[in-house]
């Protein structure tokens, strides 16, 4: 009588599998060179409703760069509130806001755990602190509201078989994101704002060994060599305000004329989201 419980092998001889190696594939892998010019940013996809039970969503979806096989950056936001806290919190004369920020297990090469790291942690609270400074907080006393961002595919490459450091970098990128994908779920939710907020990055980098550092918008950490300085700025346009600047990199403290100028391309980014931002709720009002 045969075992049932027992799965059998196959009946004939089978042939082990023969992979390539890592050094080869990564000596025949080239680096793709950035086709977009320095000032110029990827497209953009938003749109707001997309949680019907919740008070307000949105999902910010980022084309896929063209060369290198680089996945796009895709978001979803939920807002849930204001509400009215539990009768044992303290009194608050303002909003208390609680921000939620978490990578899909699936949506970068290492696959992420269900419980946040200190990475998604750090991700919440800049994120807390850029949308602060845009929501009027003074008009819902002892009230509470639920932001919650699900990073549904990383900014990554995908066909290198390391990332060499680049995730670091990629962050800076998600912040952006889901700065720009929470101000537009917030008006969804119909919160007031003194402004709309959206988050823009720019980096310092170099595509050769032998060349001199140069800035960019937007940047692909695949596509450059290497990455010395990167900035991720949340803007206000409308009162010409800065409510978040989270920066990365080694420079020379002395030369503040680049930390200028870093910081201004990052503003000049995160005024390109926000015109996608104010179209997409343009297209929502009409």
């Amino acid at each position: 009588m045969t075992d049932r419980r027992r799965i059998n092998g196959p009946v004939g001889a089978t042939i082990p599998l023969v992979f390539e190696d890592v050094e080869d594939y990564e000596q025949v892998a080239t680096k793709a060179a950035r086709s977009r010019a320095p000032n110029a940013v990827r497209k953009m996809y938003l749109k707001t409703g997309v949680t019907p039970s919740a008070s307000g969503s949105a999902y910010l979806e980022i084309e896929t760069s063209g060369k290198g096989g680089v996945s796009g950056l895709k978001l979803s936001c939920t807002v849930y509130g204001p509400r009215s806290l539990p009768r044992s919190s303290p009194f608050s004369p303002h909003i208390i806001l609680s921000t939620h920020v978490k990578y899909a297990p699936f949506a970068t090469k290492q696959r992420r755990g269900y419980l946040r790291d200190p990475a998604e942690r750090d991700l919440g609270s800049h994120l807390e602190a850029a949308l602060r400074g845009a929501i009027i907080a003074d008009r819902w006393p002892k009230s509470g509201v639920d932001i919650i961002v699900s990073i549904i595919e990383g900014d990554q490459d995908r066909e290198t078989s390391k990332t060499q450091g680049d995730e670091a970098w990629d962050i800076m990128n998600a912040l952006s994101g889901c700065i720009t994908v929470a101000s537009a779920a917030l008006a969804d939710a119909g919160i007031d704002c003194v402004d709309t907020v959206a988050g823009g990055v720019a980096a310092l980098v170099r595509d050769t060994a032998d060349s001199s550092p140069s800035i960019v918008v937007d940047p692909i950490p695949s596509e450059h060599e290497k990455i010395l300085a990167s900035c991720c700025v949340a803007y206000l346009p409308t009162r010409n305000e800065v409510t978040n600047l989270w920066y990365k990199g080694d420079l020379p403290a002395s030369d503040m004329e680049l930390y200028t100028k870093l910081v201004e391309k990052g503003i000049q980014a995160s005024t390109n989201a926000n015109r996608v931002l104010l179209e997409c709720l343009g297209e929502t009002v009409n």
